[in-house]
C-alpha cells in the first residue's frame, strides 16, 4: 500500500505539474494538452488498479544523437582514443567515453534493459541489433566552420548524425534480408517506429562560438538559427518512422572549469560564470519553444523536454546536499585554479620540473562532479539520470519508462 500511495502522489503531483507548465507556458496557451489528461489518468488508473501504474515501455531499441555527453566510442574511432584514467571508474580502461565511467545514456539503456551502445562509427566487436549511437564528441547542431584534427568541432554535425542514420536504416535492412552472421546484429525494421529517440546536444555550438572569439551576443544572436537546425533534422528522423523523442536539454556551461579557466566573468552564487550560463538558458527557452511547436505539428509523436540543466547545476549550486565537493574543480587535470589547462589535459603527458609525468586523476571521483574540465563524472552522471528518470524534470512529467504512452 505505502508503494500505491508513492506512485499515486508521484502522478498527482506530476499532472499538477503538467497542468502549470501548460497554464505558464509559450505562446499564451492556456489549455490542457492531451499529456495533461494522460498524467491524470495514470493517476486514477493507479487507485483503481495499481499495477497499471508499474508497467513501463518495452523499446525494442534505442537511437542516439549528440555530441561527447553521450559519446560511447565515435570519436576514440575516429581518430585518437582517449588515454588512462579515461574509463578508470567502472570498465577499469578507457571505453570510448569521456568520463571515468558510464554517461547519462549508459543509464538510460540499462534501465530499459539494453546492453550499452555501440557507437556506429566503432567498426569492432559492434553490436546494433538493439539500436545505435551516432553521438561524437565535439560535435554541433550546425555545420561548424572549424573541423578538428586542424580545428575545435567534430566533423559529425547533427546534419551528418542524420545522413549516417538514414544510411543505417537503409542498410541494416539490406544485411538482414542478404542473412548471415552479420543479420543478427542488425535491427528489425519493425523496430525504428517503436524505438527510443534520444537527444543531448548543443553544449558545443554555445562553447565552440566563444572559443571562435564570438562575444557572448553573437552566440546568442546564433541561437535561433542553431534551434531551427535542431528542428529540422528532428522532422527529418520523424519522417523516417521515429515517434518517441527525448530530448536534454543543454547544461550549465558556466559551470565548466574549462569555461571559468578561459573566460572570466561575473561569478553567481554557485561561482559559475553568470553571463556564460545565461547563453545556456536561452538557448533552452528556444529549445523548449521549438519543441511546443514540433508536438503542435505531429501530434501523433511524443517529443519530452528533459530539462538536465537544472539538474546539473543542482550539483555545483547544493553539492554537499547531493554528497559531492569542489564541483568546479576537474578531478582529472593539472593547474590553476580549476585544475585545469588547455596544454596539460586528462591523461596526456606533460613536463613537471624537469620530469615527464601523466595527467592523472583525483583520489576520489566517485565524490567530484566534474571529470576533465569538461564532462562530468560518473557519480555526476547517475545523479542526473536518476533525478531526470523519473519524469520529475520533464515537460510532459512522463518517466522515462512509461514516455512510449504519450
Amino acid at each position: 500500500m505505502h508503494n500505491t500511495a508513492f506512485i499515486l502522489q508521484l502522478s498527482l503531483s506530476q499532472f499538477c505539474f503538467a497542468i502549470n507548465m501548460e497554464f505558464s507556458g509559450t505562446n499564451n496557451s492556456y489549455f490542457i494538452t492531451f499529456s495533461s489528461f494522460f498524467i491524470l489518468f495514470v493517476a486514477f488508473a493507479t487507485i483503481l488498479n495499481p499495477i497499471f501504474a508499474l508497467k513501463s515501455c518495452e523499446f525494442p531499441a534505442i537511437f542516439n544523437f549528440g555530441d561527447s555527453n553521450s559519446d560511447t566510442g565515435a570519436m576514440p574511432a575516429a581518430f585518437i582514443p582517449p588515454n588512462p584514467p579515461y574509463g578508470e571508474t567502472y570498465f577499469h580502461m578507457p571505453a570510448g567515453r569521456y568520463s571515468d565511467g558510464r554517461l547519462i545514456i549508459d543509464f538510460i539503456t540499462k534501465s530499459l534493459n539494453h546492453p550499452y551502445m555501440s557507437a556506429y562509427l566503432d567498426s569492432m566487436g559492434t553490436n546494433f541489433s538493439r539500436g545505435a549511437n551516432f553521438a561524437a564528441a565535439g560535435s554541433t547542431i550546425r555545420i561548424p566552420f572549424s573541423i578538428i584534427p586542424h580545428g575545435i568541432s567534430s566533423p559529425f554535425s547533427l546534419d551528418v548524425q542524420f545522413l549516417q542514420f538514414l544510411q543505417f536504416k537503409l542498410k541494416s535492412q539490406m544485411i538482414r534480408k542478404q542473412g548471415g552472421v552479420f543479420a543478427k546484429l542488425m535491427p528489425k525494421e519493425e523496430y525504428f517506429p517503436k524505438a527510443l529517440y534520444t537527444f543531448d546536444i548543443g553544449q558545443n555550438d554555445i562553447g565552440d562560438g566563444l572559443l571562435s572569439n564570438l562575444t557572448i551576443e553573437e552566440v546568442i544572436a546564433s541561437v535561433p538559427d542553431i534551434v531551427n537546425r535542431f528542428s529540422a533534422n528532428i522532422e527529418n528522423i520523424y519522417d523516417l518512422g521515429a515517434r518517441t523523442f527525448w530530448i536534454h536539454n543543454t547544461g550549465p556551461i558556466g559551470c565548466l572549469p574549462y569555461i571559468l579557466a578561459n573566460f572570466p566573468a561575473e561569478k553567481d552564487d554557485a561561482g559559475c560564470a553568470k553571463p556564460y550560463n545565461e547563453v545556456a538558458q536561452f538557448f533552452n527557452a528556444k529549445l523548449n519553444e521549438s519543441i511546443i511547436q514540433l508536438r503542435k505539428n505531429f501530434p501523433s509523436a511524443a517529443f519530452i523536454y528533459v530539462d538536465v540543466y537544472s539538474v546539473k547545476y543542482s550539483l555545483f549550486s547544493s553539492p554537499k546536499k547531493h554528497g559531492f565537493e569542489l564541483p568546479l574543480i576537474a578531478c582529472c587535470g593539472y593547474g590553476g585554479m580549476y585544475n585545469f589547462n588547455d596544454s596539460a589535459g586528462c591523461g596526456e603527458k606533460i613536463i613537471v620540473n624537469g620530469s615527464e609525468v601523466v595527467v592523472g586523476s583525483c583520489d576520489r571521483p566517485s565524490v567530484r562532479v566534474n571529470w576533465d574540465g569538461i564532462h562530468y563524472t560518473e557519480a555526476a552522471n547517475k545523479f542526473v539520470f536518476d533525478q531526470i528518470s523519473t519524469g520529475a524534470f520533464s515537460h510532459p512529467p512522463i518517466p522515462l519508462n512509461m514516455s512510449c504512452m504519450l
